[in-house]
């Protein structure tokens, strides 16, 4: 059984081959990209966390100054407000994939990690969706690109491959249930908001996730 630091030295792995990916498209692509700093797009984009980056993402939010950290609690409330009222705007229209897409694509929820200065407090240790929104990337098989971009839909760009990362980080998160007990496939593919992630210890949000109540609003 691997232990929790092999583990987050695998994942920074992955960390690093995304970043490695953003900058050889800022090289040969760079003017079709539009980010710069302050430009929050990404940090109000709604997506979930497996286990594994969850529970990277707690060690090093731990480490930060106890007022940054104070904030970003209070953020984290009303987050999860928000995210409770997308959730029952999606159960709403459960039998319409469509119009819960739909929904989705329209939400603007803040990412708690996302101050006043419309800076991340933790940029450094950001997960893998905010290290690649800015470049075309592959989810459910598709091509994807941050509105804001200039890609053009005729001409052909390298496409990051996201959802072999998701695999990985799926395989990551089973390891991860392992140092607690047992490995759950299906567990291990529940996600996490980036709320409960900071604001849920470690263990217990290891056990949640084994209980199977960890799923992100």
């Amino acid at each position: 059984m691997k232990k929790r630091n092999d583990l987050f030295e695998s994942y920074e792995l992955l960390v690093d081959r995304a970043g490695a990916a953003f900058q050889e498209m800022q090289k040969q692509y760079g003017a079709c990209m539009k980010c710069e700093p302050h430009c929050s797009d990404c940090c109000h984009a709604v997506f979930g966390l497996f286990l594994m980056e969850a529970a990277y993402l707690k060690e090093h939010f731990d480490r930060l100054a106890e007022g940054e950290k104070g904030a970003a609690l209070s953020r984290c409330e009303e987050a999860e407000k928000s995210l409770e009222r997308l959730q029952n705007m999606l159960q709403a229209h459960e039998g319409d994939p469509q119009m819960q897409v739909y929904i989705m694509s329209r939400e603007r929820i803040p990412c708690p990690l996302l101050n006043e200065h419309q800076e991340c407090i933790l940029y450094s240790h950001r997960p893998i969706t905010c290290r690649v929104y800015g470049i075309p990337t592959k989810i459910q098989g598709k091509a994807r690109v941050c509105w804001k971009t200039e890609f053009k839909k005729d001409e052909r760009y390298p496409i990051f491959d996201l959802d072999g990362v998701y695999r990985d980080l799926y395989f990551l998160s089973t390891e991860l249930l392992k140092t607690v007990g047992r490995a759950d496939p299906e567990k291990a593919s529940l996600l996490i908001s980036v709320s409960k992630a900071i604001t849920t210890p470690l263990e217990e949000l290891l056990h949640q996730q084994l209980a199977g109540s960890a799923k992100a609003s």
